[in-house]
């Protein structure tokens, strides 16, 4: 019965194993198998926690085979590889209780501090209604992407792998959630400079966010580098937006939000979209520069009737 019953305990243990194969390459102009290469299976759980489980080399056709010894319905599983100090992952496997799960192909590519430059595919900017106070939320979503062979570095500090301009007036500028680590993204003057590698293939996405002051009643986002299109989200329904080749293309609703959306196909270089905001509720703040101005009238006009009485006296 013991011998039964581990028997069993065996079975189920070998039935919830997942097998994770795929294939490595070195790309370039054309991609060739990479072998003798390590591979790293990692989990990764909920809030972020986890680490490698299973490791392999390359054979020579560039093919591995890894295991999920107990896979956790909770977690996502990427497959890693470093080439040149930088490292590739693959897009996360869900197994899903499935018994084996076969991995797109990975590749890996030299570095260059040269070459095509990065251009920004695609820009999409969002732009919330006024808060309480005034400001205004902006979130800008960009689509770097290399056209090159190699994967792109910074050559040093003071030269980024891309930037581009912002608008001047932004304040609060954060880096958000994407494929580059917000570590190596920066503010420079005007500018969001980008120092993480960029790997040639599919777009890489950069999120970042920033406030307009409640001053602002437009917004001239500029356009300093080839764009093939850039998509503008305004929570403000009735704002304007000014720019050559704009479309209007409707109100839409986003998470019971309305946006109104416009789009701009390969807009020329230099340009700028403007956006004009219609004047925001009333805010008590608004009131404080007419308040000061009234009180120093009237210490003014309390000071002069006070030296007329002293000279009537006299």
């Amino acid at each position: 019965m013991l011998l039964a019953l581990l028997g069993g305990g065996a079975v189920d243990l070998e039935a919830q194993r997942v097998a994770v194969t795929g294939r490595l390459y070195h790309g370039g102009r054309a991609a060739t198998p990479l072998a003798r290469a390590w591979v790293v299976l990692h989990e990764v759980s909920m809030g972020g926690r986890g680490g490698p489980i299973d490791s392999v080399r390359s054979d020579a056709r560039g093919a591995y085979a890894l295991a999920i010894a107990r896979p956790d319905s909770d977690a996502i599983y990427v497959v890693s590889s470093w080439y040149h100090g930088i490292a590739y992952f693959s897009e996360p496997i869900r197994p899903a209780r499935r018994t084996a799960v076969s991995v797109a192909p990975l590749t890996v590519y030299d570095t260059s501090a040269t070459g095509p430059a990065v251009r920004a595919a695609r820009r999409v900017i969002t732009i919330a209604r006024p808060q309480r106070d005034g400001t205004r939320d902006v979130l800008e979503l960009v689509e770097l992407e290399n056209p090159g062979t190699a994967t792109r570095v910074a050559a040093d500090s003071a030269h980024p792998v891309w930037a581009g301009a912002l608008p001047p007036r932004g304040i609060q500028f954060q880096v958000g959630q994407g494929d580059l680590s917000p570590r190596a993204v920066a503010r420079n003057g005007d500018a969001v400079a980008v120092f993480a590698p960029i790997p040639p293939g599919d777009p890489k996405q950069l999120t970042y966010t920033y406030v307009l002051p409640a001053d602002a009643d437009h917004v001239a986002i500029p356009i300093d580098q080839p764009t093939t299109e850039v998509d503008l989200l305004v929570e403000d329904t009735t704002a304007t937006v000014a720019a050559p080749g704009v479309e209007a293309l409707g109100v839409d609703a986003v998470e019971r939000r309305r946006f109104a959306r416009y789009r701009v196909r390969a807009p020329a270089v230099p340009a700028q979209v403007v956006v004009t905001m219609p004047r925001g509720p009333f805010h008590v703040q608004q009131l404080v520069p007419v308040v000061v101005g009234v009180l120093a009238l009237a210490l003014v006009v309390a000071f002069v009737i006070a030296l007329r009485k002293e000279d009537v006296r006299h």
